[in-house]
């Protein structure tokens, strides 16, 4: 491209949250491209960097100026675009005025024997110099913030203060302004290492000066320069660190010189649970834990600095006074929590509010004590196990007015599990209650136990039949209460083998609510968690692969318990997947006797009257019948599709040799009961009808 130039354009700023500069670098990424292409100024590669205090886009190969353009438009035919006086019509006028033009711009050509308006539009080339600003200052305009801020005296508003602007074009700079700040060409380096402005002469220099300035351009290298680090710390120590990708990003996007350090903490520590001095470092200082080779925390930790390395040792006390500060906190809320049972914490979860209409967290872990002995009674669980839940569903919520949690609220849960213990809880209701809140994510684990997934099931539960009562149902992308997440975790429990009906546990959840006081439609409400709970395992369905008229022809059956039409769509699919010719023809076969079929005659056909063909079709739909309903109250659902699939071959005999529709009324209807018997049978398996066009 000839008479080209390098566009840099730079937004320096005050340090931008982490998780904030990630979404605005991808942001970027889109808007650039599109902001030039929309004004039709021919470029070539579109890269953007950022670090804390900077958004980078730097554009190759930006023409000087846009390319003259002679665009062609049909309208409307002219008998539509003029009246009989040869006036334009209004579908004229809206023509021209769509594309910017007048009906003084309209002529008429003939295109294959029919006469239309025409309209040329003709765009003269213009200068990039004098389109950049307005497209430049409308990129930071549009960046999209979770949260905005205004500052010293202006109007403008972005997520932190700018302080200086770098838009070159080449060597000129391009006239932007924004809050006060003038675009010009000098840019500003790392805070400790580079304080101050960096003059930049061209759009080609940007980058190298940033470098220079000790500034890791982009979110890639600076995790590539940690990772390293990180490696050489790991071949030193012979430890492993521990990098979760929430506070790798966080990390990342919180320094433009990352340098790795190893801090150690006083081995007094280890003697607190992992879990907080795990949170201690990851949540609340974004250090990296370091284990060993039995994956055993150690007393070191990863430190990433901004500073300047050549200060190392000072850095490091400087953090490892922060993290003993820490963690004496931890040893002492944690010493000062084992001084009283875990049960003796219940009663203060009266002073914790839940939900305003459904009461405090006690009253909720009533509820849930009632349910999960509910659940218990269903699955069969008896003696310890039985004992075991009851007490876990009491205890489950204790430990969120205990001190260690009240600080540390991520290892709720896992503190009253540590408490259970000291205070002799059985194993079964200490590992209940670390668990009770799994899964907390896709592909999270399960309670690792029955007496788990029973108290975790009836917590969830509680919660959205809770929450559905008082009309705080999810609404469209909005779940405040994450009850989606909460859905999908007790339909995986249900998956996963808990042998519990979730119609009876909605309808026990709902007897406790109305116990406690709750005024609700019991009714509408049961009909919204049953729906709510069923659109849930449709979704995860279609997740795994399963084809939408497989599920749709396990749904007609009426089913609601999300285990069951998981088991039966899975199998269906399945069955389809390794016997597709069989299957198809089976479900064209089904739509066909679907539709010719008369419901209202019934199914009670009359022997005598019929032939060879038909007496073996009624065998077999009286033997696949009674395989069905055996198969089915086994659950066994690949058993009942197979006796479906051996309906195939008389039922093929049966439309190969038969006029259904006989001229005899007598074996008309007696022909159409047949239908009646073999659509029957499919009842309570699939309509099949809903595949009949197969894959």
């Amino acid at each position: 491209m000839t008479n080209a130039e390098t566009l840099a354009f730079e937004i320096g700023v005050e340090e931008i949250p982490a998780f904030d500069l990630k979404n605005a670098t991808a942001q970027l990424e889109k808007m650039v491209p599109e902001a030039l292409d929309a004004l039709g100024i021919p470029h070539g590669q579109v890269r953007i960097y950022s670090t804390p205090r900077r958004l980078i886009a730097l554009v190759e190969q930006v023409a000087t100026e846009t390319e003259a353009l002679e665009e062609t438009f049909r309208g409307p035919s002219a008998k539509i675009a003029f009246d009989e006086q040869g006036n334009p019509t209004k579908a004229a006028i809206g023509f021209a005025r769509g594309k910017g033009l007048t009906v003084d711009d309209l002529e008429r050509r003939d295109e294959n024997g029919t006469e239309y308006v025409f309209v040329t539009r003709r765009t003269p080339a213009r200068s990039v110099a004098e389109l950049l600003p307005n497209t430049l200052t409308g990129l930071i305009e549009k960046l999209a913030w979770p949260r905005s801020c205004r500052w010293a005296c202006n109007r403008e508003l972005f997520v932190r203060p700018v302080r200086w602007i770098v838009a070159l074009l080449g060597t000129t700079v391009v006239p932007v302004e924004f809050a006060g700040v003038k675009a010009d060409k000098y840019t500003w380096g790392h805070r400790v290492l580079a304080p101050g402005k960096h003059f930049v002469e061209s759009a080609d220099d940007l980058l190298d000066v940033v470098k220079a300035a000790f500034v890791v351009k982009s979110q890639e290298e600076r995790e590539q320069v940690i990772r390293q680090g990180v490696a050489q710390v790991e071949e030193q120590t012979g430890y492993t660190a521990e990098l979760p990708a929430k506070t790798l990003t966080e990390v990342i996007n919180l320094s433009e010189y990352p340098t790795v350090m190893v801090g150690t903490f006083d081995e007094l520590f280890l003697k607190v649970p992992e879990e907080i001095i795990v949170d201690a470092m990851l949540m609340h200082q974004r250090y990296f834990p370091l284990y060993d080779a039995d994956h055993k925390l150690t007393n070191k930790f990863i430190i990433v600095s901004n500073g300047d390395p050549a200060c190392q040792p000072a850095i490091v006390d400087g953090n490892e006074r922060v993290v003993a500060a820490r963690l004496y906190d931890a040893k002492f809320f944690y010493d000062e929590d084992l001084k009283k049972p875990l049960e003796a914490y219940v009663d203060q979860l009266d002073q914790v509010v839940f939900q305003e209409k459904l009461g405090t967290t006690l009253a909720k872990t009533r509820r849930v004590v009632k349910l999960a002995e509910h659940l218990a009674a269903d699955a069969g669980l008896s003696g310890q196990d039985s004992v075991d839940v009851s007490r876990a569903a009491l205890l489950a919520k204790a430990d969120l007015v205990t001190n260690a949690v009240i600080e540390f609220t991520s290892v709720q849960g896992i503190m009253g599990s540590y408490y259970a213990q000291a205070a002799g809880e059985t194993e079964q209701v200490a590992q209940a209650i670390a668990d009770h809140y799994r899964p907390r994510f896709a592909g999270d684990d399960l309670p690792r136990s029955v007496v788990g997934r029973v108290v975790a099931t009836a917590d969830k539960l509680d919660t959205i039949c809770g929450l559905f009562a008082v009309d705080q149902a999810p609404t469209g992308s909005s779940d405040p209460f994450a009850l989606r997440r909460s859905a999908i975790g007790i339909v995986n429990m249900l998956e996963a083998g808990l042998g519990v009906s979730l119609d009876a546990a909605v309808d026990a959840s709902l007897d406790t609510l109305e116990a406690d006081g709750v005024d609700f439609d019991r009714a509408a409400v049961r009909q919204q968690v049953v729906e709510f709970f069923v659109t849930r395992t449709k979704v995860m369905l279609k997740d795994k692969g399963v084809e939408p008229d497989t599920i749709e022809a396990v749904m007609t059956t009426g089913i609601t318990e999300p285990a069951v039409i998981i088991a039966r769509a899975t199998a269906l699919e399945a069955a389809r997947s390794h016997q597709p010719e069989t299957f198809d023809d089976l479900a064209t076969a089904f739509a066909r006797a679907n539709n010719l079929r008369d419901p209202e005659l019934g199914s009670d056909a009359d022997q005598s009257l019929m032939q060879p063909a038909e007496q073996a079709l009624l065998a077999a739909i009286q033997a696949s019948d009674q395989q069905v309903g055996a198969a089915l109250a086994q659950d066994d659902f690949a058993a009942a599709l197979d006796s479906l699939a051996a309906l195939r071959a008389p039922i093929d005999d049966f439309f190969a040799s038969t006029l259904i529709m006989d001229e005899d009324q007598a074996v008309r209807e007696m022909r159409l009961k047949l239908l009646n018997a073999f659509v029957a049978v499919f009842a309570n398996v699939a309509d099949f009808g809903k595949m009949a066009k197969g894959k």
